[in-house]
């Protein structure tokens, strides 16, 4: 069963073509919202004037060789192995979420565009994929929902409040959910029907909602954590203190006078106790 194209089936339904329409209309809703964020949170020209800005004040000029080193390191860490992350739970979770979406577009897409016409031969890794790749967004999904989540008891509010803020996360556990519970139930007639609908509901509510969602946020961080690195190799530091208290320019920097002859070890702090509500 998970070998087989779900898609394939539907097209005896639903022409092809009418599928592959419902797929672009979804990447338009993404570009379209995507581009009205930066127009309501300006996120671009922040972007480039903190750029601009960081570039001003640098202490010593970035060469190209030092940039595509800065760029690589950060693709290696902040994108493909989410290594911003401090918490291990949080970062597992996303990275289940993170490829499976990722496979899961990708597939969803090939298997619609080339292996749905009549007669059309899939080769039983497409389909594996593609269920897989639901099932590890279903997993991280419902990990983070469950057990990562900020817990809102210790915030006096219901156990299953949902917010505007949580629509990104809801709609990819919708999707993911109902497209495997849609592929396992094709043939059973009012019941499949059922979870296909709630499968197209789902998907729509999330590249619909880009505007309204954190889907946008996923373009935007690569570019800030690769500005955030060449601010720290050319000593702009975006325009915040350094780490070092060592020079007196820096010291003086500090927001806290009484912090300001502090030694840069302090102890545990925070650290002392584990996080128990994130």
């Amino acid at each position: 069963m998970i070998t087989s194209n779900p898609f394939a089936e539907l097209a005896a339904v639903i022409p092809p073509a009418v599928m592959q329409a419902y797929v672009v209309l979804m990447v338009i809703l993404v570009a379209g919202g995507t581009i009205l964020d930066m127009i309501h949170k300006k996120n671009a020209k922040y972007f480039f004037e903190n750029a601009k800005k960081a570039q001003a004040n640098a202490k010593r000029s970035v060469g190209s060789g030092e940039k595509l080193g800065l760029m690589i390191k950060t693709v290696g860490k902040e994108v493909l192995t989410a290594g911003e992350f401090a918490n291990s739970q949080r970062r597992i979770s996303h990275l289940f979420m993170m490829y499976g979406f990722i496979v899961f577009v990708i597939t969803s897409a090939i298997l619609i565009f080339a292996h749905t016409a009549q007669g059309a031969q899939t080769s039983a890794i497409l389909p594996l994929l593609w269920h897989l790749s639901a099932l590890s967004l279903a997993v991280g999904g419902y990990w983070f929902w469950f057990a990562i989540r900020v817990d809102l008891s210790s915030e006096s509010r219901p156990l299953f409040a949902v917010s505007r803020a949580d629509l990104f996360i809801l709609s990819l556990l919708v999707m993911s959910t109902f497209a495997l519970l849609w592929s396992f139930t094709q043939g059973m007639g009012a019941l499949g029907w059922l979870f296909f609908v709630l499968f197209i509901a789902g998907t729509t509510t999330l590249f619909g909602s880009v505007y309204w969602s954190k889907f946008a946020h996923m373009f935007f961080k690569p570019a800030a954590a690769y500005q955030k690195r060449i601010t720290r190799a050319d000593g702009s530091a975006e325009n915040l203190p350094t780490i070092t208290r060592d020079d007196p320019a820096q010291q003086q920097r500090h927001s806290l006078e009484l912090l300001r002859d502090a030694p840069m070890d302090m102890g545990l702090g925070i650290k002392r106790e584990a996080p128990n509500h994130y």
